[in-house]
C-alpha cells in the first residue's frame, strides 16, 4: 500500500473522531457577513459571490503532497525527481513543543483560539493596507489559510483568492482537529533547499530528526524559513537567516513561549548547521541538479517547480559528469588536504565542461564533496582571480581584434614601473624582444601589460563583455587586469563560456543546462534555443587558438597534452597561489578547472600551479569525455595566411636580418607587414670594452645589432644583441694612432637608431600610453595606476 493510501486511510479513521464543536450554518453566515463588512460593503459582497462561483472543490486528496518535478539527461533518461520524494511525513506527536511554539509564534500565534480565520489579524492587516495605500500589501493568513492556499489555490495575492481561501479554511476547520491541521501544515510546507516538511527540513539543515530538536535557536531557524525559504536559507544567505531566526525568537518571547534568559542565550549563538545530508536524501550528479534547480526556481518560482510536476530536459552528459566527479574525488589530484574548522575538505576545486557550439553544459562539479542539498556551488557562484588565464580575454584577444596584432607581433619584455605597483614576471627573468606567441606560451607578464595599455581599458573590457564577462568597470580597473587582477573575480562557468568563443571561431554562446521544460501532461512550457552573438572576428579567434596550442604543446600547459589530439589552453596562477586554473578546449569541448582554498587569502602549497594539478585534472576529464570521439583539427577560417618576419621588429626581414632572427607565423591576411626591418644596424664595436668604437680604438669589430631607440637594463636577456649606448672610454687621443686631432670619422656609428620599426614601445610608466590617453580621460588614467597597486599581490603568474 502506498504512503498516500496509508495516509488517506489514516485520515479517514481520524475523521471518525470529530471534534466536539461544529461550525453551525448560523455561525458560518455570521463569519461571511463579518468578512464582507470588513472587505468593503456591498461591492465586496459582489466580489464574494463571483469568487464563490469559481471556488475549487474541497478535495481531501489535494491536502497531500503534489507531483514531483522530473529531470532528464541529454539522452532523455530520467536522472532524478525533485520535490515530492524529499519529504518525510512525521506525526504531530513527534514534533517537539519548542518547534510547534516557534512555528506558531512566526506564523499564527492564535492558531488554537480561532476557527481558521483570525479577525484580529485581518483588521490589523486591513488597516495597514489602507494607511499604506496598497490594498494587497499586508497578509493576514492563518496556518489553516496557508494550508488551503498551498493545497487548492494559486499563490496570486488578490481579493478573489483571499475570499476563496477563507471559505476553504472554514471547510478544513470543520473536517479536522487543530492538531491534524498543524500536522498537515508542517508536513506540507516548503522550508527551502528542496526540503518539504518539518522532518526533511530538520534533516537538511541540522542532520537530525525533528524529534531531536531541543534548542530554541534551531526551532526558530526552521520556523523563520517559512516566510521566504530561499532568501532565508542559511546555506545561501546566512546573515539574513540569522536575522530572521532572531526575529522569531523575539516573537516567541513576546508570546510567552520562552523566557527572556532563553531568548538572550539563543540569540547570541551562531548558526550551527549539520555537515551531512542523510543518505536517503542524496541524489545523482548533485552539483548539476542543484544548478538546474536554481535556474528553474529563478524562472518559474518554487511553487511551480516543487508542486506541479514539471518535466525538465537538460544538457547533462552522464559520462562526462561522472568523470569530473571522479577527478575531484581523487585525493592524488590535490596537494596535501585537510579539513577546515567547518569540516570541509580543503583545498577545494571546481569543474565546468560545455559544448562551445551550442552552449550546452555537459558537466558541473562545484566541490570535492556534496553534503547537503543545494549547497554552495563553486563552479557557478565562486568568483576568484583568474591570473594569467585572463590574458587571452583581456589583452591578446583585444590586441588582435582592434590593433591588428598577431602571433608574430614583437613586444619588449623589460621591467615596467608604475605608481604603487611593481609588476614582475613569475621567474624574475626579462627576455627582451619576443613575439606574442612566445609571451603567451610561457605566460610572461610584461608583454600582456603593454598590449593592454595599447588597446585601452575601455576597448578591452568591451571585448570581455562580449564574452559574457559583464562585471568589469573600466573606471574601477587598472592595467593589473592584464594579469587577471579583477575587482570582482570570475567563475569557472564564465571562464569556460568565454574560452568557448575562441573554440567557436569567435561566436559566443550563452551557456545553458536546460533544453526544454514541459508540464506534467507533456505540454511544452519553454524551449531553450541557443543564444549566440558574434564576439570577435573568426581570424582573431583562430590566432588565439593557435597560440594556445603552443601553450599546451611546449609551454606552461604541457601537462594537458592528449597525444595527437589538438588541444588549446591557458594556465593561471595568482601571485601567492591563492587560485590556480587551467582552461582549455578541443574542437568539441571546453573545460575550466579551478583550485584553491575557500578562504581566498590562503595559499596552496609550493609546486601548485595551473600547469600542474589543474592541467592534469583537465586532461583526466577530457580524455574520458572524448574517448569515443574521432580526432579532428580546429577549423581554419578564410583570411589566415603565413608569412616570415623579423623576430626583433615584427617587420619583413631586411637586408641585415640574420637567419636566426627570422620567424614564420600566422597572420590575418590584411595584417601582414609591408615595411622591411630597419632595427638591425651595422655598427663598430671595440672588442676590448664591448662599447661603441671611437676613432681611437686600435681594433674595431663590425657587428649587426638591434637598435630600438631606448635603453634597457643589462639583465635583460637580449641585452648583448642590442646596440651599446656608450662609446669606448679607455682608448683616448694620443694613446694610440688614429685620425689627426679635430678630424671627424664619418664612419663612426650613432649609438641609437630613432626608428624602432614595429616594436611595441614599453609603457610610459604612468599606466597609460599616449594612444590610450587620447582614448580615456585623465580620471580614468589615475584610476588605472591606483588599481594596479591594489592588486599587485594577486597577479604574478606561471
Amino acid at each position: 500500500m502506498s504512503n498516500r493510501a496509508k495516509n488517506t486511510k489514516s485520515t479517514k479513521n481520524k475523521n471518525k473522531k470529530k471534534k466536539k464543536y461544529r461550525l453551525s450554518f448560523l455561525r458560518l453566515f455570521i463569519v461571511v457577513i463579518a468578512f464582507v463588512l470588513l472587505a468593503g460593503g456591498a461591492g465586496a459582497f459582489g466580489l464574494v459571490v463571483v469568487s464563490l462561483k469559481d471556488l475549487p472543490a474541497f478535495d481531501i486528496e489535494k491536502l497531500y503532497p503534489p507531483n514531483a518535478t522530473r529531470i532528464y539527461d541529454k539522452n532523455g533518461e530520467l536522472i532524478t525527481r525533485i520535490g515530492q520524494e524529499n519529504r518525510v511525513p512525521v506525526d504531530i506527536k513527534q514534533v517537539p513543543p519548542i518547534v510547534k511554539k516557534a512555528v506558531l509564534a512566526a506564523e499564527d500565534s492564535r492558531f488554537y483560539q480561532h476557527h481558521g480565520i483570525d479577525f484580529r489579524r485581518i483588521a490589523a492587516a486591513a488597516w495597514h493596507d489602507i494607511t499604506s495605500g496598497n490594498l494587497t500589501a499586508q497578509g493576514a493568513s492563518t496556518i489553516t489559510q496557508q494550508l488551503v492556499k498551498n493545497s487548492f489555490l494559486s499563490p496570486d495575492k488578490s481579493f478573489k483568492r483571499k475570499i476563496q481561501e477563507v471559505f476553504l479554511a472554514i471547510q478544513v476547520e470543520r473536517h479536522y482537529t487543530k492538531d491534524e491541521i498543524l500536522e498537515m501544515y508542517l508536513n506540507r510546507m516548503y522550508f527551502g533547499e528542496g526540503a518539504y516538511g518539518i522532518q526533511t527540513a530538520s534533516q537538511t539543515y541540522f542532520g537530525k530528526d525533528v524529534q531531536d530538536i531541543e534548542a530554541p535557536e534551531e526551532a526558530a531557524l526552521l520556523a523563520g524559513l517559512l516566510q521566504a525559504p530561499s532568501y532565508y536559507s542559511p546555506f545561501q544567505n546566512p546573515e539574513a537567516a540569522l536575522q530572521r531566526r532572531n526575529i522569531v525568537l523575539n516573537e516567541m518571547l513576546e508570546n510567552g513561549f520562552i523566557t527572556p534568559e532563553q531568548a538572550a542565550e539563543a540569540k547570541n549563538k551562531p548558526l550551527k548547521l549539520g555537515d551531512k545530508t542523510p543518505l536517503a536524501q542524496q541524489y545523482p550528479y548533485p552539483y548539476f541538479i542543484d544548478y538546474v534547480t536554481e535556474q528553474l526556481v529563478a524562472e518559474f518560482g518554487e511553487a511551480k517547480v516543487f508542486r506541479e510536476g514539471l518535466k525538465v530536459y537538460t544538457t547533462l552528459d552522464p559520462e562526462i559528469q561522472q568523470a569530473a566527479e571522479a577527478a575531484l574525488a581523487d585525493k592524488d589530484n590535490f596537494p596535501t588536504s585537510q579539513r577546515d574548522d567547518k569540516g570541509t575538505l580543503q583545498p577545494q576545486a571546481a569543474i565546468v565542461t560545455l559544448d562551445p557550439h551550442t552552449g550546452h553544459i555537459k558537466a558541473i562539479v562545484g566541490g570535492r564533496e556534496h553534503t547537503q542539498r543545494r549547497q554552495w556551488n563553486r563552479a557557478t557562484r565562486t568568483q576568484r582571480q583568474p591570473g594569467s588565464a585572463f590574458k587571452p580575454i583581456i589583452s591578446y584577444g583585444p590586441g588582435i581584434e582592434y590593433l591588428g596584432m598577431g602571433p608574430a607581433t614583437v613586444i619588449d619584455d623589460i621591467p615596467l614601473e608604475f605608481p604603487n605597483w611593481d609588476p614582475k614576471n613569475y621567474d624574475g627573468k626579462y627576455r627582451g624582444l619576443i613575439t606574442m606567441r612566445t609571451a603567451l606560451t610561457w605566460s610572461i607578464n610584461m608583454p600582456a601589460i603593454q598590449v593592454l595599455e595599447r588597446v585601452g581599458l575601455q576597448r578591452a573590457t568591451k571585448f570581455a563583455e562580449k564574452l559574457g564577462i559583464t562585471s568589469l568597470v573600466p573606471e574601477e580597473e587598472g592595467l593589473a587586469l592584464a594579469l587577471g587582477g579583477l575587482n570582482k573575480g570570475i567563475t569557472p562557468l564564465q571562464m569556460a563560456a568565454a574560452y568557448g568563443a575562441f573554440a567557436n571561431l569567435g561566436v559566443y554562446v550563452k551557456p545553458t543546462a536546460i533544453t526544454r521544460v514541459e508540464n506534467n501532461e507533456g505540454n511544452l512550457i519553454k524551449d531553450y534555443e541557443p543564444i549566440r552573438k558574434r564576439a570577435m572576428k573568426p581570424t582573431t579567434a583562430y590566432l588565439i587558438t593557435d597560440q594556445l596550442r603552443s601553450v599546451v604543446n611546449r609551454g606552461t600547459g604541457k601537462n594537458a597534452r592528449m597525444g595527437d589530439r589538438p588541444v588549446a589552453g591557458k594556465t593561471g596562477t595568482t601571485d601567492k597561489r591563492e587560485n590556480i586554473w587551467f582552461v582549455g578546449y578541443t574542437p568539441e569541448l571546453v573545460t575550466a578547472v579551478w583550485m584553491g582554498y575557500d578562504d581566498a587569502t590562503k595559499s596552496l602549497s609550493k609546486g601548485s600551479y595551473g600547469g600542474t594539478y589543474c592541467a592534469r585534472i583537465w586532461r583526466q576529464v577530457m580524455t574520458a569525455a572524448l574517448k569515443n570521439t574521432p580526432i579532428r583539427n580546429f577549423p581554419r577560417p578564410p583570411g589566415i595566411v603565413t608569412a616570415t618576419v623579423d623576430s626583433k621588429s615584427g617587420l619583413l626581414p631586411g637586408p641585415l636580418t640574420p637567419p636566426e632572427h627570422q620567424v614564420t607565423d600566422l597572420f590575418a591576411r590584411n595584417t601582414v607587414p609591408t615595411e622591411m626591418d630597419n632595427t638591425h644596424v651595422l655598427v663598430e664595436i671595440c672588442p676590448e670594452t664591448g662599447k661603441l668604437a671611437t676613432p681611437y680604438c686600435p681594433v674595431r669589430i663590425t657587428k649587426v645589432l638591434v637598435d630600438v631607440g631606448y635603453e634597457v637594463p643589462e639583465y635583460v636577456l637580449d641585452y648583448e644583441e642590442r646596440v651599446p649606448t656608450e662609446y669606448c672610454d679607455i682608448h683616448k687621443e694620443g694613446l694610440f694612432p688614429g685620425l689627426p686631432p679635430g678630424e671627424e670619422d664619418t664612419l663612426a656609428p650613432s649609438p641609437l637608431n630613432p626608428n624602432n620599426g614595429g616594436v611595441i614601445n614599453p609603457p610610459s610608466g604612468d599606466g597609460n600610453s599616449q594612444e590610450n590617453k587620447n582614448e580615456q580621460d585623465s580620471s580614468n588614467s589615475n584610476n588605472n595606476s591606483n588599481s594596479n597597486g591594489n592588486k599587485q599581490d594577486k597577479i604574478q603568474d606561471q
